[in-house]
């Protein structure tokens, strides 16, 4: 956590110095795990097998809404790109995938209604998120693989709140 916030401390006019010019940061935000609890609907993981995308229309927010909210649009106005970058189910079929991305443009319209999103990206389970990254990113994730393979700065959902405060 020092070493997040020490890095948030550090950043000029919230973004990279190249050269002359300031390359403007993004905010990735995973969903499931990170904003949504996903895993905490009883039963997903037979749902998710069954193609059923409930859990994703019905799980409860992780963190309070109102607070993430005010925050990412108090970030956006700082001049940062907010985007949401979030996996689709492990086992798909295109049918199932235009569904569950259906139910999470749902969630995040109920419980973000007042963040208008740079970008929502909707990626393969198998997605390597770092690919999304152009190089000074940062990202909010639950999966360690997702955090360890983040080249620009990786920070675990539980510090959602407390990251997204420390960048003003």
């Amino acid at each position: 956590m020092k070493k997040m916030l020490d890095f948030c401390a550090r950043l000029c006019y919230h973004g990279i110095r190249k050269g002359k010019e300031i390359v403007k940061m993004t905010i990735w935000l995973d969903m499931d795990g990170t904003m949504a609890d996903l895993y905490g609907v009883d039963g997903w993981l037979e749902m998710l097998r069954a193609y059923d995308e409930t859990p994703y229309a019905i799980a409860k927010p992780l963190v309070r809404m109102a607070t993430l909210a005010r925050l990412l649009n108090n970030r956006q106005r700082d001049g940062y790109r907010i985007c949401v970058i979030s996996a689709l189910s492990k086992e798909s079929t295109a049918d199932y995938d235009e569904r569950v991305m259906n139910a999470k443009r749902g969630w995040l319209a109920r419980h973000l209604a007042s963040v208008k999103f740079d970008e929502i990206r909707f990626v393969p389970y198998t997605y390597t998120k770092n690919d999304a990254n152009s190089g000074n990113d940062i990202l909010f994730d639950d999966e360690a693989r997702h955090l360890n393979a983040w080249t620009g700065t990786a920070i675990p959902a539980a510090n959602l709140l407390t990251a997204l405060k420390a960048l003003a």
